[in-house]
């Protein structure tokens, strides 16, 4: 399908992806997707990446894992996570980098390229 073109959405799928929105609707969460987007991290690496205390950080990720976001694997006694797809991958930097769009000055993702701003 071509972004030009239009499909509907049925009520259920859109029931979905309200509830991936609403699961980024909060900081914490999005700062853990963010560590994220470097690759598998294990919850106590990620707890000390954000200053968060590490049961807070796994009821985030329990959420995020339920909502399809992230996956996690055991290895022994420690659980690491990654994003679940290249969907969230990009989910996420799109959001982050749009939001960059609304400070002032270049965004940081366009300081070390050719990219031009678009406002």
């Amino acid at each position: 399908m071509r972004m030009s073109e239009y499909e509907p959405l049925d009520d259920d799928l859109a029931a979905l992806a309200v509830e991936v929105f609403r699961m980024l609707a909060d900081g914490t969460r999005i700062r853990l997707l963010w560590a994220l987007t470097a690759g598998e991290l294990d919850v106590g690496t990620l707890a000390a990446k954000l200053g968060k205390p590490q049961p807070t950080v796994s009821q985030h990720l329990a959420k995020l894992r339920m909502a399809r976001l992230v996956r996690a694997r055991r290895e022994g006694a420690q659980v690491f996570y990654s994003l679940e797809n290249e969907h969230v991958l990009r989910l996420v930097m799109d959001g982050v980098y749009n939001a960059e769009h609304a400070q002032p000055g270049t965004p940081r993702h366009h300081a070390d390229s050719d990219l031009r701003v678009v406002r």
